[in-house]
Parts: structure tokens; C-alpha cells; sequence
């Protein structure tokens, strides 16, 4: 068992959020009581323009890690990677069992099919209705709306304790298309029966009103698609099941078929066929399928809502897709939001399309999207089913968490808590107090490796990124003599071919000679001090010229 700072008391349960808090993404939260401890959601983060070459973040598993045989189990609310997609980099740290309902647990079979320890890892398949047992835990999975099919919160329940309401994701929708509705009555009921807490997703904690219905997303399409003879391309959220359902209905009304363009699309067609879903939806085509067919008379779905730069919309964009080349007066519709961060790569790839003569059509053009997650109205509907004694915000940053408190206390619930990643809570009848804090943080998948997001690599390339960088080359005798004009690199500076930057290099050539001999005999043979008057020489002088201060480093040579 891990080692607290304090005794945990038996009329209370700890909450100890590793991730989710101030940030959107790698959601990983732990409850505790008695020692023993559940997880709930193992998911990644995505790295924002801060951190060159790094695309996924994961929660610091270590606390969890030290719980050892005490934690017994990872308990899965629904299959969006910022709820799963840490498992395949974090569970062998973990080597707890995993609870998922089927589709949930396809994705993640799916996931632990491309990794060689994947076949050890022990999923469950939980069935409704049926609680999940974990020594003093018991789990009951509660259906939600949500932008996924078999979305859940979990009414987490200790014996003469209390029941906390996990929601994860969740929205409320009477029309989802595919997938849940959520389960008033339930929810109802957990509040007449009494519940401790809620830690609720705070996605959308600033946004007034209702969030929208999947429902009216299709029948916008259907109008939509009706409008263009051209061809079309539309891309959303590869896990929105119900969006490509909706995609397929609007195509059959205006005698389009639908093509599938991208890896995790055809992933998703699959674990959702597997788990009962898209019965009535005949085979989507390939790209091999629709190059047999007229352009006009095709659907193209393409991953790459959000920018990423090897998704087929991006390639798509930039015209570098063997399938698919767009054309003027051809249409791009983005069915979807950017998740924040993600904004500046989505626009540029709007801009090149626009470039090229392509019509770019978002929510802001056309109500061809809705969010998966509450509005403060449907926030406010929850807390009046529940009547929590507590409600702590997760699921957003610092500004959404501090909203949803607000909310909540004007909602009626007594005592709220805005919590951080690596805060100790402890829940009670009595209220909420903060108890200590465990090792927490992110880390970074660096190539083939994990690290964490300050390792020195990530830092040097962000400095590099910002302030360029300069490598000195000097060469030496004995006596520390320059042998030969310093050899000066500076990336991300100079501009070899550029006249006026000629002379900048042989400005600081000059220096840096000059301040060699200066330097006083004994010193210049001492290779380490030498190297520092050169480093600091070189920096000083970009720093002057270009007000930049860039990541130096000096090779000397003595001979």
C-alpha cells in the first residue's frame, strides 16, 4: 500500500485526480477507501505548439504504480482516446484489470492488439445492470449521451459511505441516433436514494444554454448535402458513430454513397459493427470502391478533424492523398469543433483548401455539429435530479473548473472543491477537505520512449524553437592558441546566402577570436573555461544583435 500523510478515515472516500484537472484530456482519477483504491479512465493529453515533436501527453502514473495489488481495477467510462488511449503506454506500470461495456472494450482490445505485452492484460466485459464488484467498491454503470456510442458515468458506491457520481462524458440528448439517451430515471433515482458526490465534466461549464441534439445534426446534413453537385468531403470525429450514421442517411437521400478515408475511421466501422451497432447501414465503401464510381456521387468521410498533419484530410489539403484530390468548387464540410489548441492547425489546412478554390463550410456556416458535452442548462438539470452534497468539478480547465463550482453552488449543493491533478480529497457526509497532495505531472512519448514533458530534450528544442541555435567550432594548440578562425553554425539566425547576415557571422567570428586572445594564458589551457568565455561570447552577441538568447554549445578542438 502506498504511503499517506494521514490515516484515511472509514466514513470517508479519497479522490485523487492524476489528470483531467486544468487540463482537457488524459483523464485519470483514483478513488480510495480503507487502502484500497479503483481507477476510473486511463487516458492521453495532446501536446500543444509549446512542445516540438511531441503529440500525446499521458497522466504520471506513479502514485497509482505504487498502490501495487491495492489498486483492483481500471474502471473505463467510454472509448474516447482521452479516456483510454494511455493504456497502451501506461498499463504495464498498471497491470490492473480493465472493466469496459463491449464497445468500450473493442476499441481497447483493438489498441492492445498492436502492442506485444497486449495479450496479458485482463479486460472484463461489463454488462448493464450489473454492478461491478471491487473489494469495497461497488460500480454501476448509468447510460449517457454522449458523441460515442456506450458513454456511462459510474455511481461509485461504499457500503455506509456514500454513492459519488462519476459522469465522464455525457450530454443530454432525447435524439442521439445511435447510442444512449440518458438515463433520467436512473439518475433520478441515485438522488432520492441520496448521493454523496458529483465529479462531473466540465467541458462546457461556460457555454449557456442546451447543447443540441445529434438529431438535428442529420437532418441539417440531409438539407445540406442536397445543395452541392460537386463533390463533398466531410470529416468529424472518427468516434462519432452516430454522425456516420447521420452521414449515410443524408447521402441516400440526395443518391450519394459513402466512402470511409483514413485508418481510425475503418477502426471505428469495425469495433462498432462487432458491438451491434450500424445494422442497418450497408459496408461503407473504399477509396478503391469509389474510384469506380462517379465523383459526384460520393461521400468522402476523412479523418483529420483536428488538424493532425498525417490524417487524410491534412494530406488531402495539401494535395498529397492517393485517393482523394480536391478540386474548385468542390466542399469540405467540418462537422465538428477543434478541440482548444487545435485551432491554428485546423485553420491552416481551412486556408489551403480555400487556396484552392474549395468551399470550407463549419458550424459557424451551418448547424452541422453538436457538442458531446453538457451546457450549463443541462448541468443544471443533473444537480437537480442528484441533490449532491458535493460536487467537484473535473474535465476542463482552470476557468471551466471555477464556472462549473459557481454553477454548482447555485445550483443548491453545499460544498464544492476545484481540484488539481495530484490533490488528495477526502469526501465525506461532513463535506470535502483537501488532505495532501501525491506525485503527479505529465509525461511526453518521445519517439519510442516516455519521459516527462520537462525532460532536458523537450526543453532544448523549445529554446531552439523560440532562440534559434549556435554550435562554435574552435580549434586550439596546446597553449590554446587558435589555430584557425573560429567555425560558427547559428540555425534558426543567420541566412548563409543573405549579404548582411555575411557580415554578422564575421562580426562574430571576429569576437569570439578577439576574446580568445584576450584571454589570459593559464586559462586558455584549461579546456573548460575556455569553452564557457566562447559559449557565453557567442550568446552574448546574438543576444545584442537579435534580442534572441539561442541554444549554444562549443566543440573545441586542441591539437
Amino acid at each position: 500500500m502506498a504511503k499517506l500523510d494521514f490515516t484515511m478515515e472509514p466514513d470517508a472516500i479519497y479522490l485523487v485526480p492524476l489528470g483531467g484537472c486544468g487540463i482537457f484530456g488524459a483523464n485519470m482519477t483514483l478513488y480510495g477507501y480503507k487502502g484500497k483504491w479503483i481507477m476510473v479512465d486511463c487516458g492521453m493529453g495532446f501536446a500543444d505548439e509549446t512542445m516540438p515533436g511531441i503529440d500525446i501527453l499521458l497522466p504520471d502514473p506513479t502514485f497509482a504504480e505504487s498502490l501495487g495489488e491495492d489498486l483492483l481495477g481500471i474502471v473505463l467510462t467510454h472509448a474516447h482516446e482521452d479516456h483510454i488511449g494511455a493504456i497502451n503506454s501506461l498499463w504495464p506500470r498498471l497491470k490492473a484489470p480493465l472493466y469496459a461495456t463491449k464497445f468500450t472494450a473493442e476499441r481497447i482490445r483493438q489498441a492492445l492488439s498492436e502492442v506485444e505485452w497486449g495479450f496479458q492484460a485482463r479486460l472484463e466485459e461489463v454488462q448493464l445492470k450489473t454492478p461491478v464488484y471491487l473489494g469495497p467498491f461497488s460500480v454501476q454503470y448509468v447510460r449517457m449521451a454522449h458523441s460515442i456510442p456506450e458513454a456511462h458515468s459510474l455511481a461509485i458506491n461504499v457500503k455506509d459511505v456514500g454513492t459519488i457520481l462519476h459522469t465522464g462524458d455525457w450530454k443530454i440528448d432525447h435524439e442521439p441516433i445511435v447510442g444512449n439517451s440518458t438515463d433520467e430515471n436512473e439518475l433520478r433515482a441515485l438522488g432520492d436514494a441520496g448521493v454523496l458526490a458529483v465529479v462531473g465534466d466540465s467541458t462546457n461549464a461556460m457555454v449557456p444554454g442546451h447543447s443540441g441534439s445529434e438529431g438535428t445534426v442529420r437532418n441539417n446534413l440531409i438539407e445540406l448535402f442536397g445543395e452541392f453537385k460537386n463533390r463533398i468531403a466531410i470529416t468529424c470525429f472518427a468516434t462519432n458513430v452516430a454522425r456516420l450514421h447521420s452521414i449515410y442517411e443524408a447521402a441516400q437521400r440526395c443518391g450519394r454513397n459513402v466512402c470511409l478515408i483514413g485508418r481510425s475511421l475503418w477502426n471505428v466501422d469495425e469495433a462498432a459493427r462487432r458491438s451491434g451497432y450500424l445494422k442497418d447501414v450497408p459496408p461503407f465503401l473504399d477509396d478503391e470502391q469509389a474510384d469506380m464510381l462517379e465523383p459526384e456521387s460520393v461521400i468522402y468521410v476523412c479523418t483529420g478533424s483536428q488538424g493532425e498533419p498525417r490524417a487524410a484530410l491534412s494530406r488531402i489539403s495539401n494535395d498529397d492523398h492517393p485517393a482523394l484530390k480536391l478540386a474548385e468548387g468542390d466542399v469540405v464540410i467540418f462537422s465538428s469543433r477543434a478541440i482548444p489548441g487545435n485551432e491554428r492547425a485546423i485553420d491552416r489546412i481551412k486556408n489551403r483548401f480555400l487556396l484552392g478554390g474549395v468551399n470550407v463550410i463549419t458550424d459557424r456556416d451551418a448547424p452541422v455539429h453538436v457538442s458531446g458535452h453538457p451546457y450549463r442548462e443541462e448541468l443544471k438539470q443533473l444537480y437537480s435530479w442528484l441533490k449532491p452534497k458535493i460536487a467537484i468539478p473535473v474535465h476542463g480547465e482552470q476557468m471551466q473548473l471555477e464556472k462549473h463550482a459557481e454553477l454548482a453552488k447555485d445550483s443548491g449543493v453545499p460544498h464544492t472543491a476545484i481540484p488539481a491533478n495530484g490533490k488528495i480529497f477526502e469526501l465525506s457526509n461532513d463535506g470535502v477537505r483537501e488532505m495532501g497532495e501525491v506525485k503527479s505531472g505529465m509525461l511526453a512519448i518521445e519517439g519510442r520512449r516516455i519521459v516527462a514533458i520537462d525532460h532536458e530534450a523537450i526543453l532544448m528544442r523549445r529554446r531552439i524553437m523560440y532562440n534559434g541555435s549556435v554550435v562554435v567550432t574552435i580549434v586550439v594548440d596546446r597553449r590554446g592558441d587558435l589555430v584557425a578562425d573560429p567555425k560558427v553554425t547559428a540555425m534558426g539566425l543567420l541566412d548563409d546566402t543573405s549579404e548582411l547576415d555575411v557580415e554578422y557571422m564575421q562580426d562574430v567570428v571576429k569576437e569570439i577570436s578577439d576574446k580568445v586572445r584576450d584571454m589570459p594564458k593559464p586559462q586558455r589551457a584549461d579546456d573548460a573555461a575556455l569553452s564557457e568565455l566562447v559559449r557565453v561570447t557567442a550568446r552574448r552577441f546574438f543576444n545584442e544583435r537579435f534580442d534572441r538568447k539561442p541554444q549554444t554549445r562549443v566543440h573545441l578542438v586542441r591539437i
